[in-house]
């Protein structure tokens, strides 16, 4: 068996040999401890019949053990510089394509289809970028793709708000958002020195279970994010005073806010954060004939 590359000397050999500079732009950081990345793939549940997307692969220490853990991967890469290295840190595993994409720009349903044999048991495993995790992960979640599952390593405090349940400090509209689309689970916390570089922040993997069907039936996702945007804007004032800013033409309607407020026994003196996902879908039914469109 090949020797890891996630070690520090394998990584920094690496690097030098290619005489790489990382950019903080781009966010990158490379782990360099093979444990940890055995526990982010225990954690994920993938199996040797399990299809992998991995998002910004580096110089390719996870994508290896990923490849030993699975039947086939497929990792988007959006730095060019990267594909050469790629090209000889994974050359021992034909089961790996590497896609120069950005998964933002990327078809994935059209990657699945060209590169995975069986598009049944697909997961995401990667170690995300910090600057740009949740638009990732909100693109992926909305836009229904066959994913049953997303392990994902990203800034522990995000992680912490992609988690959080109703109540806590940390719950928000993107714990709803999160939470909608799927059953949420903090993994596991990492100390920023498994890293090369090493980020001035800890992190977190967190395990996203896609939902068979979303905790409540919402008559339209878009005005229902609305809604629980508009909810949180300041998270000391109560939902009420939140919804008569944040809506279109909520202050000439705060009556119409109180009433269906009370229709979905919700107290309008109450704060966004102790209302469940449950809570806020009803809320959003009852104020969509309203609000809708404005």
């Amino acid at each position: 068996m090949e020797k890891d590359i996630a070690t520090p000397i394998r990584t920094r050999a690496i690097l030098e040999k290619y005489d790489f500079a990382f950019k903080k732009s781009l966010g990158q950081n490379f782990l360099i401890d093979r444990n940890i990345l055995q526990r982010i793939i225990h954690a994920s549940g993938i199996q040797n019949s399990s299809s992998v997307i991995e998002i910004g692969p580096g110089i390719g220490s996870l994508t290896e053990q990923l490849a030993r853990a699975a039947k086939q991967v497929v990792a988007f890469e959006i730095d060019k510089r990267l594909l050469p290295i790629l090209g000889e840190t994974l050359a021992p595993y034909s089961n790996v394509t590497i896609l120069h994409q950005d998964i933002l720009k990327a078809d994935v349903v059209s990657a699945i289809e060209t590169h995975f044999d069986d598009a049944a048991d697909v997961h995401v495993v990667a170690n995300l970028p910090y600057y740009v995790t949740t638009p990732i992960i909100m693109h992926l979640l909305q836009g229904e793709l066959p994913i049953k599952s997303y392990t994902v390593m990203l800034q522990k405090e995000v992680a912490t708000r992609m988690t959080a349940a109703p109540g806590s400090k940390d719950y928000g509209s993107l714990s709803i958002a999160v939470q909608f689309y799927t059953e949420a689970e903090m993994v596991m916390t990492v100390p920023h020195t498994v890293f090369m570089p090493q980020p001035k922040v800890d992190s977190a993997v967190i395990k996203l279970t896609r939902r068979q069907a979303a905790p409540i039936a919402v008559q339209d996702e878009e005005f229902f994010f609305t809604v629980t945007r508009s909810a949180f804007q300041q998270r000391r004032k109560t939902i009420l005073n939140n919804l008569i800013n944040g809506l279109p033409s909520g202050k000439e309607d705060k009556g119409t806010i109180v009433t269906c407020l009370k229709s979905c026994n919700i107290d309008p003196i109450r704060r966004a954060e102790t209302l469940s996902i449950t809570e806020f879908g009803q809320l959003a039914n009852a104020l969509h004939p309203f609000f809708h469109g404005r």
